[in-house]
């Protein structure tokens, strides 16, 4: 990790940092692998070849975590030819009873309880042991085209800004 610059954040206007500096755009996104709800395997290779937009959230029992997934879970049927992937720290489980209270179906909710997909793109908050919020779009060759990393933690993310960029590319 020598050299990588961790990125300044706040949560509740408490200043922290994440692990390193967040993947660029135009940049590979890094391999992964991570346990979907159904204890599914979803990795790189299997959302190859469309745009995919990930909504990175630290927890999703929180409530701009749970805002951001059931916009973007709404708007899943507009977009047909893309993948939508919500990612959370918390365990399958947790993401399980979620799913189930909040009545998401439709959009993929993958578990990095590890933090290894955080540790892997930056995003990783230490001292929370949570994911930072940020929207990620990879275009169909894995590589990252569009991102929006929340510098408050508590705020939601700019919806219509990725929603607009994959309306350009659907």
């Amino acid at each position: 990790m020598e050299g990588m610059i961790a990125v300044r954040i706040t949560r509740h206007e408490q200043p922290t940092t994440t692990n390193g500096e967040p993947t660029e755009i135009e940049s590979s996104f890094p391999e992964f692998e991570l346990k979907g709800t159904q204890g599914e395997t979803v990795k790189n290779s299997d959302i190859s070849g469309k745009y995919t937009l990930i909504s990175v959230v630290p927890d999703i029992n929180t409530r701009v975590c749970s805002l951001s997934t059931k916009k973007f879970n709404e708007d899943v049927d507009s977009f047909p030819n893309i993948n939508f992937l919500t990612i959370s720290t918390n365990t399958i489980e947790q993401q399980q009873d979620w799913c189930a209270a909040e009545g998401v179906t439709k959009m993929k909710l993958l578990s990095d309880a590890e933090g290894s997909l955080g540790k892997s793109i930056g995003i990783f908050v230490e001292d929370g042991r949570v994911d930072a919020r940020s929207i990620w779009i990879l275009n169909p060759d894995g590589e990252v085209a569009y991102r929006e990393l929340i510098i408050e933690q508590s705020n939601e993310p700019n919806y219509q800004a990725a929603l607009d960029f994959l309306n350009k590319n659907k």
